[in-house]
């Protein structure tokens, strides 16, 4: 598949690079998003991966109703542009209703669905009908091969840039297991799918008023589902994870990319050549 951007297009699927989405649970400021934005892109420019830029301008399923949720959609999509613009970087971001699609489809280049809402069919439709690639995040609640309604829905629309996002199952309470089977089932719609690493090692409200996490897990489990044949990988970044407003706990921090990467790009050659 290819994926089609303002400023480039890259493939993405069998035999194509790891691409990497990667950034800040949520925008906390303009500088400190471009900030990491501009340490990501190059990082990857050296690397030579694809690179998608990911932050979110409102977490709408924060756990408290104290919890910082972002800037909102109109000044968050306006720092985005930028930071687009600036960086000549393609953006995703995450939404979470059918009002915001037409907004959102002026500024991102993946529109992505957020996990909760991976079964909302109107939502789905209305983010697919814009032509602009899309991000589907399986359910926590789902298995690996409920994907494939949901698929139907957004390829029904006539747009088949679709990816699929691994993030977990619910397990017990207040844990998620990544089961690696579920990479190769959901590709077996036809579609890449994209490795969670970090929101797989929260610990949905772990921490009491906000969700905890096991950051020091979510580099193993990158390099595992590589292993397993993923087609990208997800990160959620911060300079001071400790500091983040959101997700703190499960994201990693901007100095242990480097090396992560370069063992992810090797694990991914090694694999590439490995068939069943």
């Amino acid at each position: 598949m290819i994926i089609k951007t303002a400023y480039n297009e890259f493939p993405i699927g069998t035999g194509a690079e790891l691409v990497l989405i990667a950034g800040p649970c949520v925008i906390e400021d303009y500088d400190t998003t471009l900030s990491i934005a501009r340490f990501l892109k190059q990082l990857t420019d050296s690397l030579n991966i694809p690179f998608v830029f990911k932050a979110s301008y409102d977490k709408a399923n924060r756990t408290s109703l104290q919890s910082y949720r972002g800037p909102g959609i109109n000044d968050g999509l306006h720092m985005l542009a930028d930071i687009k613009d600036a960086l000549s970087i393609p953006i995703l971001s995450d939404i979470h209703s059918i009002v915001e699609v037409e907004s959102a489809a002026q500024v991102l280049d993946i529109i992505q669905i957020p996990a909760f809402l991976c079964r909302q069919t109107d939502l789905i439709l209305e983010v697919s009908r814009t032509g602009k690639p899309v991000n589907i995040k399986k359910g926590q609640f789902l298995s690996p091969w409920d994907m494939t309604q949901v698929v139907e829905k957004a390829a029904s629309t006539g747009n088949h840039q679709i990816l699929l996002t691994e993030r977990g199952s619910m397990f017990g309470y207040q844990n998620l297991v990544v089961d690696f089977r579920s990479i190769r089932i959901m590709q077996q719609t036809g579609y890449p799918v994209i490795f969670d690493a970090t929101h797989s090692v929260q610990l949905p409200g772990g921490a009491g008023n906000r969700s905890g996490g096991q950051r020091e897990f979510a580099p193993i489990l990158a390099q595992a589902a590589v292993a397993a044949g993923a087609d990208g990988v997800f990160l959620e970044v911060h300079p001071d994870p400790d500091r983040a407003l959101c997700d703190g706990p499960n994201s990693l921090p901007l100095t242990v990319l480097e090396e992560l990467l370069t063992k992810l790009l090797a694990i991914h050659a090694a694999a590439r050549d490995v068939t069943v």
